[in-house]
């Protein structure tokens, strides 16, 4: 299929909306570098039709909030109306800095994408819990529970994604803020002091604390406090020390209630794919797909039903998304690997494969459906690949 593409003519005018013999060169004004990050939108391919809402928004275009110790920026409903069921939040902390103790009404779900970070929990039976976290490592904190982030020697960035698409960060529940907005002389009988021990509480209307750099922590076992009622859960799964499904496309790692009992709301792939390979066509039956793209270069073609279908591209730091049930798959059109999440509001993964179906379903139902030989019916696979090449 042809695609739009700059040869050495309009490198200085930049792609054009031209498939064929079909469109035409744009005489006004234009962005040329949102042009160049969507040639599947600007020269749309003819399988594309019908009304589909946005199912993509990066965060390079979101609102980054900068603090002492770090920043943080958000793609929640607001950024991305169709993305109801979960949202997203990309957080840097430089060496040592802290992400106030705080607690959500959401779940909290991580993918450590640098550096490592030390964090800290208390459950409802007084259970604590300290971890470090490294790249590739997944934590989840069911709603509720009170924690923190530290970043270590190199500091880190990481991605944070919440079981409900109209999340914000930035009306979390945080300690000083809670202290702020309680009377002083209720907060000292409660701690069982003297009112004249909070005098350095820091007054923070402002939020400043939400993210405010401190020194690095030394060793975990020295700051580790022993609970009277023992260990909290495991909060921490290391997803890269998980096996991979392997095909001859790439690979995935599936992370959900199963093996990560902590995330109970959340199942999360981390999916490889290798250049020219693909996602193989599928959907899903139980919730919508939300994903976080990590490096490459993706085209995904949603099939929304009724003749409806639209084709979007995607990049490092994009979010992408697809409504319950649609159709779709994910495509490398770059030269190197690609590596995105698929999350989902759920306890578990689950997926349905356009190959599998068609390769359980009787043969002469296929042949009648697609007018095919039985040579063709005889190449689908049986088991899901997931990954085609």
């Amino acid at each position: 299929m042809a695609h739009a593409s700059e040869s050495s003519a309009d490198l200085n005018d930049g792609p054009q909306p031209v498939r064929g013999n079909r469109g035409a060169t744009i005489l006004g004004p234009r962005n040329r570098a949102v042009e160049r990050e969507n040639p599947d939108l600007l020269a749309s391919p003819p399988t594309d039709s019908g009304t589909i809402p946005n199912l993509k928004f990066s965060f390079a275009a979101a609102r980054n909030r900068l603090l002492t110790g770090g920043w943080a920026r958000e793609v929640t409903v607001r950024e991305l109306p169709v993305a109801t069921t979960l949202a997203g939040v990309n957080m840097r902390l430089t060496p040592g800095a802290i992400r106030e103790l705080h607690w959500h009404k959401e779940a909290e779900w991580e993918f450590m994408l640098a550096g490592s970070a030390r964090i800290t929990a208390v459950d409802e039976m007084g259970r604590n819990f300290v971890a470090d976290v490294h790249v590739g490592d997944l934590w989840n904190f069911p709603a509720g529970i009170p924690h923190s982030i530290q970043g270590l020697e190199e500091g880190c960035e990481f991605l944070l994604v919440f079981d409900n698409g109209s999340f914000s960060e930035n009306e979390t529940f945080l300690l000083t803020d809670w202290l702020e907005h309680t009377p002083r002389d209720i907060v000292a009988k409660n701690l069982g002091v003297d009112p004249s021990a909070l005098d350095r509480l820091p007054r923070d209307i402002e939020h400043t604390r939400y993210i405010f750099s401190a020194p690095v922590p030394g060793p975990i076992d020295a700051g580790v406090i022993s609970s009277p009622a023992g260990k909290a859960q495991n909060f921490v799964h290391r997803m890269l020390a998980q096996p991979p499904v392997t095909t001859a496309g790439g690979s995935v790692r599936i992370a959900d209630s199963r093996n990560f009992p902590a995330s109970k709301t959340i199942a999360a792939a981390l999916v490889e794919v290798d250049p020219a390979a693909m996602r193989e066509m599928h959907w899903h039956p139980n919730t919508d797909e939300w994903q976080y793209y990590i490096e490459g270069q993706a085209r995904m073609t949603v099939f929304a039903s009724a003749g409806r279908a639209r084709t979007f591209d995607y990049a490092a730091g994009d979010v992408g998304y697809v409504p319950f049930a649609m159709a779709h798959y994910v495509q490398n059109i770059g030269s190197t690997p690609l590596r995105f999440l698929e999350m989902f509001r759920s306890d578990h993964f689950a997926d349905i494969s356009l190959n599998q179906w068609l390769a359980l379903t009787p043969p002469e139902l296929v042949r009648q459906h697609l007018n095919v030989d039985d040579a063709f019916v005889e190449t689908l696979r049986k088991d899901k690949p997931i990954l085609v090449k």
